[in-house]
């Protein structure tokens, strides 16, 4: 079973004094690209926090997001009075204000708020990685539903190209024969007496460069090995992405080879499901 790398998951945790909402997104990329969005009394946490999502996600451009609403009266801010008296001492050298008036720009001042720093407490945080393993299910989820969709659209592409396949095996001795016919007639128009064996011997020469029986077996055997991977356990795009290039050498090679129009534009509708094809892998996990 395939997995897409596009997926969203959300949770919500509500704690006595705190709402707490996690949100991963993620989008295709190369390798894990995680980039993580998370308060400042929360930072010395973040490495077990990326570990977590890095060892369920693997690949992907990850946002991933803790927000923190206060429900409560709990804050960690407060008021420095020291500061707040000086900078009011100042204020009224330079103007007789009304006192609130002064006090309102004084609060205002730097240092005049001073922030406590808090610890924090290892069961709220034991919630928290709760709360992300429970957006990491429904990130998995959301990435297996979209696996789903485009596992059925490369299937349907491979067996476009099987049977795209069969009918350029079906027309091959029909090209085979008029490429012997052409050269016949070539051989004719300039009236010339050839030794006959000699001929032939050229002829079958001539024919084996244009012999795609290889490259039929090889891409074949690709097409056979890509619904092999893509039924297996593991998702893996990246195996899938080199099957396809793989493919893409053979189908290129019975193009240049084919010498034969009604071949080359069933060649030319196998590069285009090839396409699509390496299209979907991008998303591939």
């Amino acid at each position: 079973m395939i997995q897409s790398m596009t997926g969203f998951g959300k949770s919500l945790l509500q704690l006595p004094s705190k709402k707490i909402t996690v949100e991963i997104k993620s989008l295709n990329s190369k390798n894990l690209d995680l980039n993580a969005r998370i308060p400042g009394q929360y930072r010395e946490k973040e490495l077990p926090l990326r570990n977590l999502i890095g060892n369920s996600l693997t690949r992907g451009k990850v946002d991933f997001s803790l927000y923190v609403e206060v429900t409560g009266e709990e804050t960690t801010a407060s008021i420095n009075p020291a500061v707040v008296k000086k900078y009011m001492n100042q204020l009224r050298e330079l103007s007789n204000g009304d006192e609130t008036e002064l006090l309102k720009m004084a609060v205002r001042m730097p240092d005049a708020l001073k922030t406590d720093r808090e610890e924090i407490d290892e069961t709220e945080f034991e919630s928290i990685e709760e709360a992300v393993k429970q957006a990491l299910v429904e990130i998995n989820n959301f990435r297996s539903d979209e696996g789903n969709a485009l596992e059925k659209d490369l299937k349907l592409r491979i067996e476009n190209i099987e049977r795209l396949l069969k009918e350029i095996i079906a027309i091959d001795p029909e090209r085979i024969a008029g490429v012997k016919e052409r050269l016949r007639k070539g051989v004719a128009d300039l009236k010339e007496k050839v030794d006959e064996n000699r001929f032939e011997q050229e002829l079958m020469f001539y024919i084996e460069k244009f012999d795609i029986t290889e490259e039929k077996v090889r891409l074949n055997n690709h097409l056979d090995y890509f619904k092999e991977a893509i039924d297996s356990e593991d998702s893996n795009g990246r195996k899938l992405g080199f099957i396809s290039q793989e493919m893409g050498r053979e189908i290129n090679t019975i193009g240049s080879k084919s010498n034969y129009a009604p071949m080359q534009q069933l060649v030319v509708q196998m590069k285009d499901e090839l396409e699509k094809i390496k299209e979907q892998l991008l998303n591939v996990l």
